[in-house]
């Protein structure tokens, strides 16, 4: 995040030691660059990167079937996570339209398939906004079974690591966790399809594995137009996860944070959690290894990298030397023109990879807090659990942004 939004923000100078400190190296995995060397970066030969197609395992029909793509996340819909801890499936329970699921009740239960068509029928005229009809959506209320809700203050806080894989499923990949960093003021489409896209280009271009993905919301302490109660934001990402994803996780810890924390030390808490408290992951020896921790960012908050006095060196040698950063295009950037210009970015350029955008996105936060306060329609820009919470809640609605702000936000 943006460091000059800190309320206590100073240009930093090439000498000041960071307060506070950041982690030694020796409790940060080594597990080399993102990005496979090439032969010249070499004066001898040597072996070439895995093609991540070539490993296969024989399915149970004998048959051999790539795990390459997507191989970390489960995609079909018998591995999918039932829909809460009441209902785990249609066969093992039917579920009362009109709410009474009690195990002594003597009212006959409906089928589930024709609760939710006598839903569609009572509300088909009822909707909440936007165009988001009541029966669209499930209850807010309603946790997916195996989902763990964020704690709202520090002293409950708790790691979230229900989706974290917990042993590696290719013994020849290496590891890797995905984390962003943000205001999430709403989440939108775009920042779940972000994982999407970096899950893509790692499985095709490195030897990683994804075995868990996290957002972290900013705290109440950045200094950001627009920027909702920090419990709301956490609480919205939370339902873009849980509704929409298998493997995406939302981390409050940055959130609870009495002042402003450096993303330097956003990373260092998820290595401390993942690498120092639970000795990383098991490999298919039974052995542990360290994850390697990797910033997902778009195209703008690495331009903000090279803009002089705002990021301290000693934190971009940490963030992109120690953890690494998987770069998001936007429209128009030129990321590896800026990579080629920076001499911190250069340095590290094994270890960041920029994504390209195939189907152009730019969809942001700045410009659904708009169409909120304008009355317009947001559907189809974030998901139907985030629209109804942010109904439900009055959000954005009486707020007001600077012009600048609006027209030129790269959110």
């Amino acid at each position: 995040m943006d460091p000059t939004r800190a309320p206590d923000f100073k240009p930093p100078s090439c000498n000041e030691t960071p307060d506070p400190p950041l982690a030694p190296q020796s409790t940060i995995p080594k597990s080399g660059p993102i990005m496979p060397y090439v032969l010249a970066d070499y004066n001898a030969s040597i072996d070439a990167p895995i093609h991540p197609r070539d490993y296969k395992k024989h399915s149970k029909f004998g048959r051999q079937v790539s795990t390459a793509h997507h191989g970390s996340i489960p995609m079909k819909q018998d591995e999918l996570q039932p829909l809460s801890n009441e209902t785990s499936s249609e066969d093992e329970q039917d579920v009362d339209v009109n709410g009474d699921n009690d195990i002594g009740s003597s009212r006959p239960r409906m089928p589930f398939n024709r609760q939710m068509s006598a839903l569609f029928d009572e509300e088909e005229s009822q909707h909440i906004g936007s165009r988001i009809h009541k029966y669209q959506i499930a209850d807010l209320e309603e946790v997916p079974h195996g989902v763990v809700r964020q704690a709202r203050t520090l002293e409950d806080y708790e790691f979230p690591a229900h989706r974290l894989q917990k042993k590696l499923r290719n013994p020849n990949k290496l590891p890797l966790v995905i984390v962003a960093c943000g205001s999430f003021s709403p989440i939108t489409y775009l920042h779940l399809r972000m994982f999407e896209m970096a899950l893509d280009a790692i499985s095709e271009q490195t030897r990683f594995e994804v075995v868990g993905g996290y957002y972290s919301p900013v705290s109440d302490n950045y200094q950001k137009p627009g920027l909702a109660p920090s419990h709301h934001r956490v609480r919205m990402c939370e339902l873009a996860c849980e509704r929409t994803s298998s493997w995406l996780m939302v981390d409050a810890w940055e959130s609870l944070q009495p002042a402003y924390t450096r993303t330097a030390k956003v990373l260092d808490h998820f290595n401390d959690e993942i690498n120092v408290k639970r000795g990383g992951i098991l490999t298919a020896t039974g052995a542990k290894a360290g994850v390697k921790i990797m910033l997902l960012a778009g195209g703008d908050l690495i331009e903000s990298m090279g803009e002089p006095n705002v990021w301290a060196d000693s934190d971009l040698h940490h963030i992109l030397g120690n953890y690494g950063c998987l770069i998001v295009e936007r429209t128009g950037s030129d990321v590896r023109s800026f990579l080629l210009s920076h001499d911190i970015m250069y340095e590290h350029r094994r270890n960041v990879l920029v994504i390209k955008q195939l189907i152009y996105n730019d969809i942001s936060s700045t410009k659904v807090r708009l169409f909120i306060r304008r009355g317009m329609s947001v559907q189809y820009l974030l998901p139907n659990s985030v629209i109804r919470y942010i109904q439900e809640h009055g959000l954005y609605v009486n707020q007001t942004e600077p012009v600048k702000q609006v027209m030129g936000n790269k959110e």
